[in-house]
């Protein structure tokens, strides 16, 4: 139950998302947060335990406000702005003196957004816009997730000579390539821009604007995307957006003491095999205690890219792994380089999740094996990937012996055929 002395906004709290505001007796914003359910997540903040600067807070808290929104991730986006605007106390010190995140996107011929640290942005750059401070990385992530697949931007470098692996999503329009212009990719961002700004509605009268005149002029397929653009706006299904919060688990957590091949816990090897771009698949093993679990084993034949490119299908079969995480392991291990290492993070960190990375590539003399690591690899996971290295080499064998196992078998049998 709400404590007496604090007014609430009109005596009630509704179970639809919104954000909530906290302040003192004199109207003075404490606080700023967002929920999926404003009343459920206000109701916490007297039911249940929370830190020392929250439990702080509450002493001088004498009124709630609140904002209903549409859904979620607009919940997300004006949380920010209003932090942005008044900077309340007990946010910053939520922190605990940690950077906000904020969304950037890049002054470019073709425009990117980034989350950049606060301490990261670069005085005296122009940027084409920035968006924050966010409180929390995996909601603003989730978000991304989400609205790029009506909003799709490019991450790649123009003149490819192959498609990048979003492209086969369609959730990168072909920059790397060269199928779209810069003025059409400049309505994409310039869209998704409005649309962090808050301002759905304003791209829900334009879009329908639109549609009735490509109808018109009979352009049928650029009505329908533009239906499709409008369906996804009225409809948002994004409350696992900040859900998604509850259920991730800390990426990577230290030894059991002993050292040796129980330290990493479930370890996940992945490595891509074809000849010649033909029959080209993926394997998965897994490695627990230092020792393999092949009931754990999956196949994974390549579907979406076409032709030889170890790193493109390194990324779709990622994909179709972490897309619905059944467990997570402790330790992801490719069988590569920095290139392979690098894709694989970018798939990962377009499904929010946070697992080191390792790739172990052959040496220049071809007699030692190098190892390359993700950049959230801590220097303590590091050393230990160095001092354990013969287990890794270990799972690196096995998904390669895997891989190169299940290849023959689909060669064989496609041969029979």
């Amino acid at each position: 139950m709400i404590d007496p002395q604090i007014k609430l906004k009109n005596k009630q709290l509704p179970e639809t998302p919104g954000v909530y505001l906290m302040k003192d007796a004199h109207g003075k914003i404490l606080y700023v947060g967002k929920a999926v359910s404003l009343k459920r997540r206000v109701m916490q903040y007297f039911t249940k335990p929370h830190g020392e600067h929250i439990e702080e807070m509450m002493l001088y808290v004498r009124a709630i406000d609140w904002i209903p929104t549409g859904t979620a991730i607009e919940a997300l986006i004006l949380e920010a702005n209003l932090i942005k605007h008044y900077w309340p106390k007990y946010n910053i010190l939520q922190k605990d003196n940690k950077s906000f995140l904020y969304l950037v996107f890049t002054n470019e011929d073709f425009p990117k957004p980034l989350l950049i640290r606060g301490t990261d942005l670069e005085e005296g750059k122009k940027y084409k816009k920035v968006f924050g401070p966010y409180t929390s990385g995996l909601s603003l992530r989730a978000a991304l997730e989400l609205v790029r697949k009506v909003f799709p931007w490019s991450t790649c470098t123009p003149g490819q000579k192959r498609p990048c692996f979003y492209v086969h999503l369609k959730q990168c329009p072909g920059v790397c390539i060269g199928t779209i212009s810069k003025k059409e990719y400049a309505k994409i961002i310039r869209d998704l821009i409005k649309f962090f700004e808050g301002k759905k509605d304003f791209l829900l009268r334009q879009y329908r604007r639109e549609m009735k005149t490509a109808a018109k002029q009979l352009k049928f397929e650029q009505a329908a995307e533009l239906r499709r653009k409008i369906r996804f706006l009225e409809h948002i299904q994004d409350v696992a957006i900040m859900k998604r919060e509850e259920s991730i688990t800390p990426p990577y957590e230290g030894g059991d003491g002993g050292g040796g091949s129980g330290l990493f816990g479930r370890i996940e090897g992945y490595d891509i095999s074809n000849i010649s771009g033909t029959s080209s698949v993926g394997s998965m093993v897994v490695f627990e205690n230092g020792a393999p679990n092949k009931s754990e084993y999956r196949k994974f034949r390549i579907k979406l890219v076409k032709g030889s490119n170890d790193v493109a299908s390194l990324q779709e079969v990622l994909f179709r792994r972490f897309r619905n995480v059944w467990r997570k392991p402790k330790v992801i291990l490719i069988d590569g380089g920095l290139p392979q290492v690098h894709a694989a993070e970018t798939i990962l960190q377009s499904l929010n999740i946070s697992i080191p990375l390792v790739g172990i590539a052959k040496g220049p003399e071809r007699k030692r094996n190098d190892l390359f690591f993700s950049s959230n690899a801590d220097e303590s996971f590091r050393a230990l990937c160095l001092e354990h290295h013969t287990l890794l080499e270990k799972v690196r064998d096995e998904a390669h012996r895997f891989a190169i196992t299940y290849h023959r078998n689909l060669r064989r049998r496609t041969s029979l055929r």
